[in-house]
């Protein structure tokens, strides 16, 4: 929506009330002289009219001048709350080199919720270095708490940093870190499953133009989730605890970069995992078997785009696996897990056989986006995943988020617009004023009128 259109007030300005005076002043000679047919008091009309506007345009002006008192105030208080935040931050960062995990743990908690819920560059360009640093220490020295916590960090830093130079130079010293963690069968699940996320994200938004990094990024994260293919004799494998959902993380990751891939490799990929990928909707996971589900859509919603006759091979099979799913009653499945498992595949069973996706729409602030793929609707909820409630933050104001989505420039706010802001009881007053004083006008003009008749 146009700013235009919320910053004007309309008649809503003093300055309307006053050309309204000066218009009445101006008639109230003409209107003594049409005495016949106009009742005796309208004189006595004309002052209470006058003095009522003549109140109301004074008590607005009042408001106004209060509040233009108030910008100056509320700048310097915006000034300390940055001051005080920033050296909050500063304490965060201090904490991350401390000896006591505890005290680091809650530093790295601290600096996920602040990138989360802000846009940090002009803070974070000038500590990169140190941040980074201390991360990758965490990584390497950490448990396995800490080494979730330091590459969900991580992740959030290259958003932060807007998928520049600098996060792509951040992102190719901590990549092999966090490959290692994710290939590391005695590593901690936690830890593996927030590694398989920050290489996802990372390189989404960092990977160089060469696409070495993505090319090798992506055969990481097929070296996880693919141990959950059936075997030759097309037995899916008993997971391990935990692995279900590593599996799920690994998959997602991958999913996001495979929108990055050039048709020549997608060909290969498509070949490669969409008919094992149909096998993995038997899991016994539910969230894995939605993220598989989820992946099918996506792949084939990609292998359309490149080639408007692509079909999937034995797809009446697969529709008939996605009916299952889409109205499972299985009683031994929580109620909750049902629901969402049958709502998700039965968009995906849409899309399969009719090439319709189910739009949704994102509001934020004044603005919006609209969910109309499965490709779309990967990244958005890959920066979900990351960003957390702080999503709709990030799409206003960060623009690595806008250029992704197409929002283009974060929109400026008019301060003057909040500033002026008055309340919804002085907005009545005033209302309330303009309409009498337009009634009492109106009713003049009618009785000249039958005056005239």
């Amino acid at each position: 929506m146009p700013r235009s259109k919320r910053g004007k007030r309309g008649s809503g300005k003093p300055g309307s009330l006053r050309q309204e005076v000066l218009q009445l002043q101006s008639n109230k000679a003409h209107l003594k002289g049409v005495k016949n047919g106009v009742k005796g008091e309208s004189a006595a009309s004309d002052d209470e009219l006058t003095s009522d506007v003549l109140s109301h345009y004074s008590s607005a002006s009042d408001t106004a001048s209060v509040l233009e008192e108030g910008t100056g105030g509320e700048h310097v208080d915006e000034l300390t709350a940055q001051e005080e935040m920033e050296d909050k931050l500063k304490q965060c960062i201090d904490n991350l080199m401390d000896k006591s995990a505890k005290t680091r743990l809650a530093g790295l908690e601290s600096l996920r919720l602040a990138f989360s819920s802000r846009v940090l560059y002009d803070f974070l360009t000038e500590r990169r270095l140190t941040v980074s640093d201390c991360l990758e220490r965490s990584l390497k020295k950490g448990g396995g708490e800490e080494q979730a916590a330091a590459a969900t960090v991580f992740a959030l830093l290259c958003i932060q940093l807007g998928g520049g130079d600098e996060a792509e130079e951040g992102f190719k010293i901590l990549r092999p870190i966090l490959t290692t963690i994710l290939m590391d069968n005695t590593a901690s699940m936690a830890a593996r499953q927030s590694c398989a996320r920050a290489l996802g994200m990372c390189c989404y938004v960092s990977a160089a133009d060469d696409g070495e990094d993505l090319i090798k990024s992506l055969a990481h994260l097929e070296g996880i989730f693919m141990t959950s293919y059936p075997s030759r004799e097309g037995t899916l494998p008993t997971p391990k605890p935990g692995c279900s959902g590593l599996h799920s993380a690994a998959l997602q990751a991958w999913a996001l970069l495979v929108t990055l891939c050039p048709a020549s490799r997608l060909t290969v990929l498509l070949h490669l995992h969409l008919s094992k990928l149909q096998a993995c909707l038997q899991s016994s996971d539910v969230n894995y078997r939605i993220a598989v589900g989820e992946t099918i859509a996506l792949l084939v919603e990609l292998g359309r785009d490149i080639d408007e006759e692509f079909e999937v091979d034995d797809g009446e099979a697969l529709c008939e696996c996605l009916k299952s799913l889409a109205t499972d009653g299985n009683k031994h499945r929580a109620k909750n897990e049902r629901r969402k498992q049958r709502s998700i595949f039965r968009e995906v069973l849409h899309y399969i056989e009719n090439e319709d996706f189910t739009e949704e729409k994102i509001r934020f602030g004044v603005e919006g986006i609209y969910i109309d793929s499965w490709m779309r609707r990967r990244s958005y909820d890959a920066f979900k995943e990351v960003l957390e409630s702080g999503v709709r933050h990030h799409l206003q104001f960060n623009p690595l988020l806008r250029d992704i989505f197409g929002l283009g420039a974060p929109l400026i706010v008019d301060a003057t617009i909040k500033a002026n802001k008055i309340s919804r009881f002085e907005k009545h007053l005033f209302n309330s004023a303009a309409f009498k004083a337009r009634t009492k006008q109106r009713n003049r003009v009618r009785d000249k009128r039958a005056d005239v008749m």
